[in-house]
């Protein structure tokens, strides 16, 4: 496995010895800390409180529910060294965008070495530029394929064994179900799109420490198979109606209805239906991503959440103190029972109540998949590029063999100057 992980005894002793030296009980006459957190179900919010201490109160404010919306109030409020901010949640594409601009306050060495001994692997590449890590692992995401027992059993399609996306189309397409996917024009489509390419064995580009001259591979025999795929979806008979504005939220929804068949969505889905549609989850199962390539191991998405501490904080080192608490194992474990959102390490998968919430194979699931997921191009240009690439991969039932060669063609004018988005 490509993850750092911890003995059981280790994980054993982390849990039981609680939250870090630091956390209380979330009273405190001291100086009040702002965290600007990601929309969640409460998670933050608990953590929040329990680290704050007697020297310091953490506060929390919620930022809009688009990850491109959080990023542009964070950077427009960061370039002008707002003073308010002093935590934060960043979504992993944007890191290195914000390290690079020199936004957040370095992270001491000690702990650097203790986020990064705690910490699976890639949820170290997601938090590192320039060979730093330069926010804290709190939570790490990845999505593996949600199925209907009863339709995979009708369909006839053995799910003990790796599917293609080719096998799940064509069963779901002969036997009037859907494949509900995120297909919008938002980041969740470029999610899609990354996790295509990287399963068949490519990249949307290298050499990202270049800059703008990184090496563009969209227009590649990867490009056109994950092209390929997206059309195949796009015109079958298992392309939901809102195919071309589906997100995570109307992806659910689909597959909860009467036609309901597979699903590549996040972690949190396994609680999505308790209390809604009780029915849904007893007819709910999971498997590994589905492969692009057949033979070839699929590349699920990777997402989260790194905590990072802006540089215009008036109180960093109190600050640096609090991540260290919010992204402590027990307090992972906390935020994943609340939200869902899995934790950034082995140890924090101890944490008591996920056993009683996941069964013991959805957790294994989430942690080999995460050892296999592909992460977005980790570069300050993340964000030009992902709106290139929407702006050419959008709607999904216009893209064909085309596409590819189009999309480089138009995220490498984006990069250089010669074409606005």
């Amino acid at each position: 496995m490509g993850s750092i992980r911890l003995t059981a005894a280790s994980a054993a002793l982390l849990i039981s010895s609680g939250l870090l030296a630091g956390c209380s009980d979330g009273s405190s006459s001291g100086d009040t800390l702002t965290w600007y957190i990601n929309p969640d179900a409460g998670g933050q919010a608990k953590v929040a409180e329990n680290c704050s201490t007697d020297d310091y109160s953490i506060e929390v404010q919620v930022l809009p529910q688009s990850a491109s919306e959080q990023r542009i109030q964070l950077s427009r409020r960061l370039a002008a060294e707002d003073p308010e901010i002093d935590i934060m949640s960043i979504d992993p594409p944007y890191t290195a965008e914000f390290a690079n601009a020199g936004f957040l306050a370095p992270i001491p060495d000690e702990l650097q070495s203790s986020l990064e001994e705690q910490s699976f692997k890639g949820a170290v590449d997601a938090a590192t530029w320039d060979d730093e890590l330069v926010v804290a692992p709190f939570w790490s995401n990845t999505q593996v394929l949600w199925y209907r027992k009863s339709f995979a059993e009708k369909a006839g399609i053995d799910m003990s064994q790796p599917v293609t996306w080719d096998q799940i189309i064509d069963a779901a397409a002969g036997n009037d179900g859907k494949v509900a996917v995120q297909a919008n024009k938002y980041e969740g489509y470029s999610v899609w799109i990354n996790a295509l390419i990287s399963g068949a064995g490519g990249q949307i580009a290298t050499d990202t420490e270049n800059g703008i001259d990184l090496t563009l591979t969209v227009d590649s025999p990867e490009g056109e198979a994950a092209a390929a795929i997206i059309e195949k979806l796009a015109g079958s008979a298992a392309a939901p109606a809102d195919l071309s504005v589906s997100n995570e939220g109307t992806a659910g929804g689909t597959f909860g209805s009467d036609q309901g068949a597979f699903m590549v969505n996040w972690t949190y889905i396994w609680t999505n239906y308790d209390k809604t549609q009780p029915e849904v989850k007893d007819d709910l199962a999971f498997a590994r991503y589905p492969q692009s390539t057949q033979g070839q191991e699929s590349r699920p998405p990777y997402g989260g959440i790194g905590v990072g501490v802006s540089a215009y904080s008036e109180h960093v080192d109190e600050a640096m103190q609090a991540i260290e608490c919010i992204t402590s194992p027990d307090n992972q474990g906390v935020n994943a029972e609340l939200t869902g959102n899995m934790p950034a390490s082995a140890a924090g998968y101890q944490y008591p109540a996920l056993a009683e919430i996941y069964p013991p194979e959805l957790l294994a699931l989430f942690q080999e998949s995460l050892d296999a997921a592909a992460p977005r191009t980790v570069s300050p240009y993340w964000s030009d590029i992902s709106g290139a690439l929407l702006s050419s991969w959008h709607p999904s039932d216009a893209v064909d063999s085309s596409t590819p060669p189009d999309s480089q063609q138009l995220i490498d004018d984006v990069l250089h100057g010669r074409s606005l988005l």
